[in-house]
């Protein structure tokens, strides 16, 4: 099997790696020079992607079965919503033009995000539960879903991974969150967190290509986690001054919810990480 890897950053990268490692035959993109040396480690071809629209893409998908798809803004920047618009909008909208020339691939895999649900106050949400951006950000990101999945037939399975916060080799909890250590933070830190470790979405990800996966699949894993009890089994474990919270209300926070992944469970995948590991 041929297949591109379209963003080859943190995630992409090990998804190439990964399916190369299965024997399929892999072209990873990115957008700099600078990092062609890195990715001819991890597929057998790496090509500078500078543009996505319709008919550079086209020159690339010849030949290809699968794609996975896994945008970010470069250096993942926090950056305004036009550029996140340019980032993932267009690209979904020109990915989805180039396609219907090319009725060879047969499997398109997108990670997105659950940000897209907004705030429950930490109730349970799933798949079936709707859609409530925070911002634009969240907003662009949904659409980009629904014109990716838009390109979907009998042929050609788009399946779109709605991931938590990712961590994983390089992403561990020390180096992401220690230097909050001993701060004060606002509200009581009740409020739920929704994590996936690297090595489930390369392992999702086969797991899709294999099955042909359709349609949206939450991927988190089994064991939402509140920020306080993160942070306290972090400080617990590396003998770190405790963070403290002010109490403050924090009815209005966007991201207080719990992720269902019981779909994706259901069509016969096996979280490798249930819980997160401190």
């Amino acid at each position: 099997m041929n297949a591109i890897i379209i963003g080859c950053g943190y995630v992409g990268s090990a998804v190439a790696q990964h399916w190369r490692n299965l024997g399929q035959v892999i072209t990873a993109t990115t957008t700099t020079q600078d990092r062609i040396g890195e990715l001819q480690k991890v597929a057998n071809q790496a090509i500078v992607l500078k543009r996505c629209d319709e008919e550079t893409l086209q020159t690339i998908l010849p030949n290809q079965d699968a794609i996975f798809l896994s945008l970010a803004p470069t250096a993942n920047q926090q950056v305004d919503s036009d550029i996140y618009e340019e980032t993932y909008l267009h690209t979904a909208n020109n990915l989805v033009l180039a396609l219907k020339h090319f009725p060879n691939i047969k499997q398109l895999i997108y990670t997105s995000s659950c940000s897209v649900y907004g705030n429950s106050n930490g109730s349970w949400v799933s798949e079936l539960s709707p859609v409530a951006p925070a911002n634009r950000h969240g907003e662009i990101l949904h659409e980009t879903e629904q014109v990716l999945l838009s390109a979907s037939s009998p042929d050609l399975k788009v399946c779109i991974f709605r991931l938590g916060a990712i961590y994983g080799p390089d992403r561990e909890f020390k180096k992401r969150l220690s230097k909050l250590a001993g701060t004060t933070r606002p509200g009581t830190g009740n409020h739920f967190t929704n994590w996936i470790h690297l090595d489930d979405i390369v392992s999702a990800s086969e797991f899709a290509l294999e099955r042909q996966l359709q349609g949206i699949y939450n991927l988190v894993n089994d064991f939402p986690i509140t920020a306080r009890e993160l942070f306290k089994q972090l400080c617990d474990r590396y003998e770190l001054p405790e963070v403290e919270w002010d109490g403050s209300d924090a009815t209005q926070r966007s991201n207080n919810r719990r992720i269902s992944n019981q779909k994706l469970k259901a069509e016969g995948y096996q979280i490798i990480h249930p819980e997160v590991e401190i």
